[in-house]
């Protein structure tokens, strides 16, 4: 599992922990019974206080992403098929969020925004070679 946290980017660690967790899970790379690594283990590879790996571990459980275990690592929590849908919705919507604020602060109409989503969708993603774009000025 690839975690990496940057302790300048305005986000707590326990947070950026977190977030990179359940989109782990989202996206299947943690499939359920997966254990996570000890508090002691992660803070030791992170350069981290274990005190910030177990409140992102205690998020975790309290938003049923992981299960604890008495004596034992902490493992994904089984969930079934439209509550992996439901998380896998959330973190795209959270991470459209900044990119519909930035759509609204450029004053890009919707329709404009959508079309552009969309052609970058069918295109895995690439922006348009800059001749195109020029060609539809």
């Amino acid at each position: 599992m690839l975690i990496v946290v940057d302790p300048h980017s305005g986000v707590p660690v326990y947070r950026q922990l977190m977030d990179q967790i359940k989109f782990h899970v989202a996206t299947g790379l943690l499939q359920a019974g997966d254990e996570l690594p000890s508090t002691r283990a992660l803070s030791a590879e992170l350069g981290i206080n274990p005190m910030t790996i177990s409140k992102a571990y205690s998020y975790l459980e309290k938003d049923q992403v992981v299960e604890r275990r008495p004596g034992r690592p902490l493992v994904v929590r089984a969930l079934d098929k439209g509550t992996i849908r439901d998380k896998k919705i959330d973190q795209l919507r959270e991470h459209l969020a900044p990119t519909v604020r930035m759509v609204k602060q450029l004053g890009i109409n919707d329709n404009e925004a959508i079309r552009i989503f969309i052609d970058m969708l069918s295109n895995a993603g690439e922006p348009p070679e800059r001749e195109e774009r020029e060609n539809e000025s």
